[in-house]
Order: structure tokens, then sequence, then C-alpha cells
């Protein structure tokens, strides 16, 4: 055999050992997305997401997460890079670079060369429109969170990256957390809205039980109140299933729970709630069962929803 005949066979053996190696680890493996299946030669390492919703998953599971889309830095949900607070430090700690605020760009995208480019289908970080032109760069995951828990979320993105253990062990501890204080709650009044309250309320956020915030809640023991049927075609410009939009007129009687429990919200929220003259017959301000559960809980991950537990069981928790 010649020389050039050995090298071959050599790197034919070593290639062929790799190849192995990775596909008795999983690889290649094909991943179901919202906007099709995602097939992937091997664990990504560097990981481009688009969404800073979808951001806080992937560093809950460790994955190799280098850059990331951002908000409105030092608003009331974001740091001075404009990721979201419960896990602004974390993406420092690993250096995870700002892309962009708001508007996506396909060119910062590129030039981070990345492996996997992570797009949510819906909400106000979604890059949907740029999927073809993001699929010349690399292989694009569509993911829709309105219709998940942040469970399911890192269950299928820890499928994606290669890292299951690390999204079942975070599941795995949080559902123990949950079950454990499901018990060791007094609910307050039932059945509950859960909302978004912006502003001055001329336009509020429902969650419906599609959303992560429902899903979390119902599996405390809580109640979802539910809207009139005439209200219940409020969904954000038809495409989102996590929230219903009620305004001004339609508050009282969308907003028909005996609580209310307001998400991304501090206790000053609360008290314009209580004064707000649209709803101060309903029952929930009436006997002032009217509750803020905290800034970061606009968007649920690991880190929020570790958060948000924290504040029901200092709020309800037995005497």
């Amino acid at each position: 055999m010649t020389k050039r005949g050995v090298k071959a066979a050599i790197a034919l053996f070593f290639f062929c050992i790799s190849f192995a190696a990775t596909a008795q680890n999983g690889w290649p493996r094909t991943v179901a997305g919202a906007k099709g299946s995602v097939t992937l030669s091997q664990a990504p390492t560097r990981i481009v997401s688009t969404s800073v919703t979808l951001t806080g998953s992937l560093l809950a599971i460790d994955a190799p997460v280098i850059a990331s889309g951002a908000t409105a830095p030092n608003s009331r949900l974001a740091d001075g890079q404009g990721f979201f607070r419960q896990w602004g430090e974390v993406a420092k700690q690993r250096g995870v670079k700002r892309l962009y605020i708001g508007e996506p760009s396909a060119e910062a995208i590129a030039a981070e060369a990345p492996d996997l480019i992570v797009v949510s289908a819906t909400g106000n970080d979604s890059a949907i429109k740029l999927v073809d032109q993001l699929s010349a760069i690399a292989p694009v995951l569509v993911i829709n969170y309105d219709d998940k828990s942040w469970q399911q979320l890192v269950t299928l993105l820890g499928e994606a990256t290669g890292h299951e253990a690390q999204a079942a062990a975070r599941v795995s501890a949080f559902d123990a957390r949950e079950k454990a204080l499901r018990s060791a709650l007094t609910l307050p009044p039932q059945p509950v809205s859960a909302m978004v309250w912006n502003g001055d309320g001329r336009a509020v956020n429902l969650w419906t039980e599609a959303s992560a915030q429902g899903k979390l809640l119902q599996q405390l023991g809580f109640t979802l109140a539910t809207p009139p049927a005439d209200m219940q075609h409020g969904h954000s410009m038809g495409q989102r299933k996590d929230i219903i939009q009620l305004s001004g007129e339609n508050l009282a009687a969308g907003l028909n729970g005996h609580s209310y429990l307001l998400f991304a919200a501090e206790p000053q929220t609360a008290e314009q709630v209580m004064k707000n003259p649209f709803l101060a017959q309903t029952p929930a301000v009436r006997s002032k069962a009217v509750y803020a559960l905290g800034l970061d809980t606009f968007r649920l991950d690991y880190y929020s929803a570790t958060n948000l537990l924290n504040r029901l069981e200092a709020l309800f928790a037995k005497s």
C-alpha cells in the first residue's frame, strides 16, 4: 500500500471511530420545531438565541449560548445589557454577548458564526421573519413558548443541545419543590385572575391556561378565572395562546377572579389596581385580595419560576 493509501486508511479509521462515538451519543439527531424539524449533526457549541425569552432556558441547562438578542436596557424587566434581571448576572458570568436591542439583525447573528440559532415563533422578541435568511447561516430551531411551561421548554432545548441530563435535573428539583409547596399553601379566594397590569390599566394581558404562568399556578392548586366568552377572542393579534388582552370598559367583566395575581409587578402596582375606578366593585378589590408577584415574572424560565415560588410561599404559606 502506498503512503497516500496508508494515510487515507488511517483517516477513514479515525473518521469511523468519531462517527460511531457521535452516533452512540445520539448524534445526528432530528428535533421537532414549530416551523418543521431540524437535523443537527452534532451537539452545538456556539448557540445564538434571537429570543431574550428563550435565553434564560438555555442558560438554565448550561447550554453553550454565546450571544442573545436583548430588550430595552435598564427597564423594569431588564438590566443594563437588556437581559432579563433574573438571569442577567448568570449571562455576565458566562460571557454571553448582547447582539442587538429589539429589531433582530441577521448580520450581527452571522458575525458570531453560530452552529445553532434559536428563534421564538411569537412575541415581541420573535425573529420569525428572518428564518429563511438565518437558515443560510446555521440550523434554525423555531420554538413556540406561548403554549408551553418552562419545564417543557428546557426539555426541548435539552434535546436540541445534548443537555438532556441538565434539563431533567432542573425539572426534577423544581417539581419536588413545587410539590412540597403546594401542600404548604393556604390559597387566596378562588378563582384568580392572573395578569400583567400595563401602566394605568388601559391594557391588561390576562394569562390563560396555556401560558407558562397559568400552568404553574394550576400545578400549585390555583384555579384560573375564565372571562366571559365574548372576551376570549382577544388573543394578541390572533397568534398567541398565552394571553387575552382586556381594556377599558371590559376590565371589570373580564377580570372576574376573586383574587388578582399581578405578574411583572411590585407592591405599588397592587395599590394602583385597587384604586382603579373600573374595578372598585369587583370581589378581588373589595376584599383587597390583590397581590404583586415581582417584576421578573413577565416571562417564566427556571430562574424567575424559582423566584415566583419563593414569593408565593411568602404570601400564602400556612401559618
